[in-house]
């Protein structure tokens, strides 16, 4: 079972990445053959800064690294290390149907949130597409918000093959619904475009004094809340906690004389306690960037003798070569 799965360098990587995509993609990659890498191309939608773009791609390696992922065991490597994946992006737009595009919901979704519409925006699922078909991946993982992605990637490849003959594998996603969608700060989706993170290695201050922000409803500490399961604090309590340690605190909610402030202390502490380990060997890779960067390298060459067989086989099937 070949696994394939990317996350983009885009910004501070935060828990939503963590738990939607990062600790599932670590899981699996004692489960097969997994190839991961940070997303620099697909940036290039949201982020116009040449520097940032660098320094967030080292970032998204260290947190990779410092999270658990094993450069022995999963090829892990910048995404513009290997070119021949624009190349299939290409072939691949010319079987596209604009009407499939024209469905998706992340590009909608940026445009409503004020993210200026561009080419590269809009056809962002034919590079990820060409991302995943490239490396005949069976199995993606991804948050409940990247499955349609992973279905258009299934409609492409199989347009594909009806046109030229049978070339590409069809991947399948692979959701973990507990966690599909952690939530922000603000309730919505946790995401960097809407300014609700709570960052996976952030300052200790700072992510104290967002945390303590998080705002709830007006009720006093002494009254019942009998919908404390959808409290938000409790939401992500669940993240970083031992279950019964939620369930307390949960049920403390529901009887009243749980104050909220008290919640969100205790919320803070759990998730600075949970990466606490994972901190520690953060510091250590970025002592050692050559390091860092040479397993980037290795896992390069490695991901290009893969892409670099089926771009053959793509282009043989349609009469490129």
């Amino acid at each position: 079972m070949r696994i394939l799965s990317g996350i983009q360098p885009s910004g501070a990587l935060h828990l939503g990445n963590y738990f939607g995509m990062m600790r599932p993609a670590i899981e699996l990659q004692e489960k097969g053959e997994a190839l991961y890498f940070i997303a620099d191309y697909h940036s290039m939608t949201s982020l116009f800064d040449a520097k940032e773009r660098r320094k967030h791609t080292m970032d998204v390696a260290l947190d990779f690294l410092a999270c658990g992922l094993d450069a022995k065991r999963t090829v892990f490597f910048r995404q513009s290390d290997v070119p021949e994946v624009t190349e299939l992006t290409w072939i691949l737009s010319t079987v596209t149907p604009m009407g499939l595009l024209e469905r998706a919901h992340s590009y909608k979704d940026k445009i409503a949130k004020g993210i200026a519409p561009s080419h590269g925006l809009f056809a962002y699922p034919v590079l990820m597409a060409a991302d995943i078909l490239i490396y005949d991946s069976n199995v993606v993982p991804v948050g409940r918000d990247q499955k349609q992605h992973v279905e258009m990637t299934r409609d492409i490849a199989i347009k594909f093959n009806e046109q030229y003959g049978e070339t590409f594998v069809i991947p399948e996603p692979q959701i973990r619904d507990e966690v599909a969608v952690v939530p922000g700060t603000d309730g919505q989706k946790m995401s960097k475009s809407y300014g609700n993170t709570i960052e996976i290695f952030g300052d200790e201050k700072a992510t104290r004094k967002k945390i303590m922000g998080i705002v709830m409803d007006s009720r006093t500490p002494q009254e019942p809340k009998p919908d404390a399961d959808k409290n938000l604090a409790i939401q992500l309590l669940k993240l970083v906690a031992p279950p019964d340690v939620t369930k307390d605190f949960e049920s403390r909610l529901r009887a009243g004389g749980l104050g909220y402030g008290d919640l969100k202390k205790a919320l803070f502490e759990h998730y600075w306690n949970y990466f606490a380990a994972a901190r520690k060997k953060r510091a250590e890779l970025a002592a050692n960037p050559d390091f860092v960067n040479k397993i980037l390298s290795d896992g390069a060459h490695k991901a290009r003798t893969l892409a670099q067989q089926v771009l053959q086989r793509a282009k043989v099937a349609s009469g490129l070569a």
